[in-house]
């Protein structure tokens, strides 16, 4: 299983036409492959997607609660930009959060969850910094993170952390080509995972703090 792109790990995931529309572009703004600030328009990703306007509309709903699209009356519809100064608040949040999802997915995750964590162990180890490019790390880190906030098996907790590992993923893109350790940086789920799978919780909620700290002290060091 390849986690070059941004794999959906866990239970079956919705198919409504609406759901995969918002999944498609939830990700593609994450990852900037949406620029920030570009024009978002309805009718054209309905062609690109091959599905009806109505779904896409439904979709950019949803992004706008997740601020990654802005609306304007008469103005349309766009792409958020990327705000570096939230990284604070977003960070303060998670230091909070990652723990708290880590410790109850080591406490309470089932047998087949823990399975896929340990074959994305095997899948980020068949990463190579030489030929995998700092966007299959990146995509990897996000398959990381929403395996285990759904493993939680609170939903809450699960939208709320999705949201916020969104946003700082965003600020990372923004700066990728400025940071040296984008691989150093995914590969330290390896012991999270791990030790999740395991039944680990407090080594795990310690080494999510470790990794969120990392992050913003990354990220603070080519801001």
């Amino acid at each position: 299983m390849s986690v070059t792109t941004i794999t959906e790990y866990g239970p079956e995931a919705p198919v409504s036409l609406a759901d995969q529309a918002y999944q498609q572009l939830r990700d593609r703004l994450t990852m900037l492959e949406i620029r920030p600030g570009a024009m978002i328009h309805d009718g054209h990703l309905a062609a690109e997607m091959g599905i009806g306007r109505t779904p896409i509309r439904e979709a950019l709903k949803r992004l706008q609660t997740d601020h990654l699209v802005v609306s304007y009356p008469r103005r349309g519809t766009f792409a958020t930009q990327v705000d570096i100064t939230a990284l604070s608040d977003v960070s303060e949040l998670r230091r909070t959060l990652e723990p708290l999802a880590a410790r109850k997915a080591a406490l309470t995750a089932p047998q087949d969850v823990r399975e896929q964590m340990l074959a994305l162990v095997q899948d980020l180890g068949d990463l190579s910094g030489d030929r995998s490019t700092n966007q299959a790390f990146m995509r990897a880190d996000l398959s990381v993170h929403r395996l285990i906030y759904r493993a939680t098996g609170n939903s809450h907790l699960e939208d709320t952390l999705t949201r916020l590992d969104n946003l700082a993923t965003r600020i990372w893109c923004l700066v990728l080509d400025r940071v040296p350790t984008v691989s150093g940086h995914v590969h330290e789920h390896v012991g999270l995972l791990e030790s999740i799978a395991a039944g680990n919780a407090e080594e795990a909620a310690e080494l999510a703090l470790d990794h969120v700290t990392s992050f913003e002290r990354t990220m603070r060091s080519v801001l």
